[in-house]
């Protein structure tokens, strides 16, 4: 068996939770890769709505394994809010949430190191979510993290000289801070994650693959965020792209399977950085406004555009993407007329390739079709779909050249059309 890996393939919030829990039912095993806290990851369904932070968004299907990662970052606190509030709703994850010793620990002075980083740069800052997951990375790269399986040696000692080294950074920026609830709060989240499964991850995945057990990768964030291949220095701190399941997981290139790439029908972008096709107009109002488009995690408003399929294509080339998933089709309803960018023009020459540095000198150069002018909401297969939405479709595939198998027309796991079945 092999690992199928699901990724965003623009600047994260493009519906990956959703399409995680609409997929799980074919899988045995759902897992987490990289990222942290950070990452929202939003579903709907019976009325209710969930929003997930470290846990993988397999969880609310039977008694699939999901497995947290050690490419991810966890922070405790955050962790613990998150398993009790789903405990509480009916979903005990005792028995069937994996973590991995290798994943890294979020301290409590990473969360301050984070604020005072941010604080420091002024008008140059990144928009990070203060979630100490840039602080932790940093410390993972340079060998002074601390990891999970920490817990089972020798911890308060590696903490201590953990906490020790950051107020040294901290009072070098003379930021002022109070850590005693946070600390507090930090002890006592660690008791309740000592009650998970705490596993050799790399060896228990390739196992179940062994064993002839399917595996469903699911990534945070999207491609445009990736710290290498990213709109860097605006980006995370991780790899959001396909070999980051390689290295988040510890299986090698060759047991990756499909790879599926999620997008908006439009672009977002929460915080700064670049952002070619951004609307500064009624329609970004409106895509904002139709789309609920604020933070799943942070409630910060998100910036809206038309979509890019110059930034598309480079995601899907990075990712040897397999098959297109698009999301909040149901936004575009009510437009009349549908842009899409094929090409950068930058000092004056047309680029379809996607550049070393994306600044406010890129002039985005669109297409523009046809409306579809109706509501999909309510539609249940793609025999209902509209002459002009069919277009659309038809052209993203020529330009992207990758099928559309799944077409997303509202938050619910039910609003959710398979185009395509399995080869």
């Amino acid at each position: 068996m092999k690992v199928d890996v699901l990724l965003g393939l623009q600047w994260g919030d493009e519906g990956k939770g959703k399409v995680v829990d609409v997929l799980t039912p074919k899988y045995d095993i759902i897992t987490r890769f990289q990222g942290g806290p950070n990452a929202g990851h939003t579903l709907e369904f019976d009325g209710q709505k969930y929003v997930l932070r470290s846990i993988p968004s397999g969880i609310f299907q039977g008694g699939k394994i999901n497995v947290i990662g050690n490419g991810v970052v966890l922070d405790p606190v955050l962790f613990k809010q998150e398993a009790e509030a789903l405990a509480a709703s009916g979903h005990d994850l005792t028995q069937r949430l994996y973590i991995s010793k290798k994943a890294h620990l979020i301290l409590p002075t990473h969360r301050i190191l984070d604020a005072a980083y941010e604080a420091a740069k002024g008008d140059s800052k990144i928009g990070t979510t203060g979630k100490g997951i840039g602080p932790t990375y940093t410390d993972k790269v340079s060998r002074n993290g601390l990891r999970i399986g920490d817990l089972l040696h020798n911890f308060e000692e590696k903490y201590k000289k953990a906490k020790a080294r950051h107020e040294t950074i901290l009072k070098s920026l003379n930021y002022q801070y109070d850590i005693t609830e946070l600390e507090a709060q930090w002890f006592e989240a660690l008791e309740y994650l000592k009650q998970f499964k705490l596993i050799d991850s790399e060896h228990v995945i390739n196992n179940f693959l062994k064993e002839g057990k399917s595996v469903l990768a699911e990534g945070a964030q999207g491609t445009l965020l990736d710290v290498d291949f990213g709109s860097y220095p605006f980006v995370t701190s991780s790899n959001t792209i396909c070999a980051g399941a390689c290295t988040g997981l510890g299986v090698a290139p060759n047991k990756i399977g499909n790879v599926y790439g999620i997008f908006k029908a439009y672009c977002t972008r929460v915080g700064s950085g670049p952002f070619p096709t951004e609307l500064l107009d009624e329609d970004g109002e409106k895509m904002c406004s139709i789309g609920h488009e604020f933070g799943a995690v942070t409630g910060r408003k998100r910036r809206c555009g038309w979509i890019d399929l110059v930034a598309l294509k480079y995601a899907i080339m990075i990712d040897g993407v397999t098959h297109l998933i698009m999301m909040k089709s149901d936004v575009l309803d009510t437009f009349e007329t549908i842009k899409a960018c094929v090409a950068y023009k930058i000092n004056g020459k047309e680029t379809e390739e996607f550049p070393f540095e994306i600044n406010d000198s890129i002039e985005p150069v669109y297409v523009e079709l046809p409306g579809w002018k109706c509501d999909m909401t309510k539609m249940q297969s793609e025999d209902e779909f509209p002459e002009e939405f069919n277009a659309y479709l038809s052209f993203l595939e020529e330009e992207l050249q990758v099928p559309i198998k799944i077409v997303s027309v509202g938050p619910d796991r039910e609003q959710t059309i398979v185009r395509y079945t399995e080869e």
